[in-house]
């Protein structure tokens, strides 16, 4: 906290009014967002302001009043798609990865212009009840994440979205329906069913690493699958860009489960026996053993340039007092060197910052 007018010392007197401030600038600030979600709340009730500044996909806003719900109208041609994609996904042997498929051959983009459409967008489209004509407040809530979407890489600071309980909706008007009810309920219904069949729910076999492997090549997960009697992980980036989301396929082998749930159980073992290795490890992990290679190879290339740099410095130095050339020129030299200096600092900043996000 910086005051502009009176700046704060160390003074017990001043240090205690810092505290007082603090509070109640707290205080007044958890008010005032109490304030705004029940007056949120209040129009979600009475129906006057829509609880989303972006418009579903089919729809648009009316930009002179951007959060009047009696100003939605239907976006031509993605209301026509989204009837598309309900009409698809009901008849017999469709799934979600059919769709996909079938939205990308007829050249129908994403929400963001994208070619291929990713299971999850497509569920969220299925299961929003706008497209039956009413428009929902409280469907959802943040969540801290608790999930990767690869082992090898950080959960990550964002918040992520839960759907709550339909009795906890709130209905905040009408709009253009783009469905039937009785549709929009039918999908529901294949929704919930098709869980059951959905792969992760798969149990018939067992492996010691599922859902804890990653590719070596691409970073993504790793899914679990037996081929004719042999157990093997594989990289997700292989079965397309709709589960991958990337354009290209991944290259990488399959990893028998056999051999390598061998080789982590071993070295759980040896790590239950002898608890000294977990110390060992982090060790390791605190002074950048663990860090990617190719963020290894950065660090020690800008630590010799820094290196590098400082060893110029220092002999410009001794030239100029050795009087090699005259005050200008050492002048014009150093501020050269130390223009390449800070450019490498600053290099050096950015990886240091990459480093303590992978130490966390």
């Amino acid at each position: 906290m910086e005051f502009v007018e009176h700046p704060m010392s160390q003074d017990p007197h001043d240090q205690l009014l810092l505290q007082i401030r603090g509070a109640v600038a707290e205080y007044e600030r958890t008010l005032i967002a109490e304030r705004m979600r029940r007056g949120r709340l209040q129009k979600f009730r009475a129906g006057t302001m829509l609880p989303w500044s972006c418009p579903p996909y089919g729809y648009r806003l009316d930009p002179d009043h951007p959060r009047d719900p009696s100003g939605v109208r239907l976006q031509e041609p993605e209301a026509v798609h989204v009837a598309e994609i309900f009409a698809y996904y009901l008849q017999d042997g469709h799934g979600l990865e059919q769709l996909a498929k079938h939205l990308h051959q007829l050249g129908i983009p994403t929400p963001k212009g994208k070619s291929y459409w990713s299971l999850t967008t497509l569920r969220d489209v299925l299961r929003n009840p706008v497209y039956a004509g009413t428009v929902y407040a409280g469907r959802e809530r943040l969540v801290a994440k608790h999930r990767r979407f690869s082992p090898l890489q950080p959960i990550g600071r964002r918040s992520s979205t839960q759907e709550t309980s339909s009795d906890e909706w709130i209905v905040v008007g009408q709009v253009p329906a783009i469905v039937s009810q009785e549709q929009f309920d039918r999908v529901q219904a294949k929704l919930a069913d098709n869980v059951h069949f959905a792969r992760r729910n798969n149990t018939s076999h067992q492996y010691l690493l599922r859902a804890l492997v990653s590719c070596g090549l691409c970073h993504l997960s790793c899914l679990a699958r037996t081929s004719s009697g042999h157990a093997y992980y594989v990289c997700r980036g292989k079965q397309g860009p709709i589960h991958s989301r990337r354009e290209e396929c991944c290259h990488s082998r399959y990893i028998p489960a056999g051999q390598l749930d061998t080789l982590v159980w071993q070295d759980l073992c040896e790590v239950l026996q002898y608890p000294v290795v977990i110390e060992q490890a982090l060790q390791r992990a605190q002074a950048g053993a663990w860090l990617p290679q190719e963020l290894q190879a950065r660090r020690t290339q800008v630590r010799k340039a820094r290196n590098t740099l400082c060893g110029q410095l220092e002999r410009l130095t001794e030239a100029y007092l050795a009087e090699a050339f005259p005050l200008g020129e050492y002048k014009r030299r150093r501020q050269d060197v130390e223009q390449r200096l800070a450019a490498v600092e600053a290099q050096a900043n950015q990886i240091e910052a990459s480093v303590q996000q992978y130490m966390e």
